[in-house]
């Protein structure tokens, strides 16, 4: 606890990057949970923009429009 999934259109992020945005969000939650970072797992989940609406928009976005802290503006 807690686990953060990042789902993204496929690009090409260096390791370098990848780094970078894992550290940038674990130390974000770290600060606003107030938790150990040991205990945050973070998942970048490239997701093909065919299968977005299926797989994100519709489960994740629509369906749990109540939760989110950020809405899309498409």
């Amino acid at each position: 606890m807690p686990h953060v999934n990042i789902k993204y259109f496929p690009v090409i992020l260096s390791e370098a990057q990848k780094d970078e945005l894992v550290s940038e969000i674990s130390n974000a939650v770290q600060k606003a949970l107030n938790c150990d970072p040991g205990v945050i797992s973070i998942a970048l989940e490239p997701t093909q923009q065919d299968v977005w609406n299926e797989q994100v928009y519709i489960p994740e976005i629509e369906q749990k429009k109540d939760l989110l802290c950020k809405k899309p503006n498409y």
